[in-house]
């Protein structure tokens, strides 16, 4: 049986320059073929760079792909992969101070939360709902969105991409 084909954007939000050609060379390697992006300033954070990347491959590649950009000292990211009719979709967010934070995402983008966290975060928050509200933004992965929100806000600069026209 051949792979579900799916794809998806890479964003890298900010990049120190020297580390740019090292990451096209590990996306090119998760892709199993060469990459170039098309690396522009990033004005949030003087020095560093920013690209976005669309993608296409078997689904999982998001996983394979924010596996191979993830643990690089100052570097913030995200990796998207939209659904299938045989698989979710998926986000990966990056910053240096939290880490990575996945979330699976539905048809439109959105974030799911699977049945399981949602009876966890009850559980901790034992009625309290401050302690449940937190434990939803964790699920959320609200403190990624937060930090990334700027670094998003400076590519509005950036060229619009018509992937397709509808009518």
């Amino acid at each position: 049986m051949a792979a579900t084909p799916s794809r998806g954007v890479i964003l890298i939000h900010s990049a120190p320059r020297a580390l740019c050609p090292h990451l096209e060379w590990a996306v090119g390697r998760a892709l199993g073929r060469a990459t170039s992006f098309d690396w522009a300033d990033q004005p949030v954070l003087g020095g560093s760079r920013r690209a976005e990347f669309y993608w296409e491959g078997p689904a999982g590649t998001g996983a394979a792909l924010a596996t191979a950009i993830r643990g690089w000292e100052h570097l913030r990211f995200e990796v998207t992969e939209d659904p299938t009719p045989r698989s979710d979709g998926g986000r990966w967010m990056h910053t240096p101070g939290l880490g990575i934070h996945y979330a699976q995402t539905d048809s439109a983008g959105n974030v799911v939360i699977g049945e399981d966290r949602l009876r966890y975060a009850m559980d901790v928050a034992a009625g309290d709902v401050a302690e449940l509200e937190r434990e939803l933004q964790i699920a959320l992965g609200s403190a990624w969105d937060d930090e990334l929100e700027p670094f998003r806000h400076a590519s509005d600069d950036a060229p619009v991409v018509w992937l397709h026209k509808v009518g």
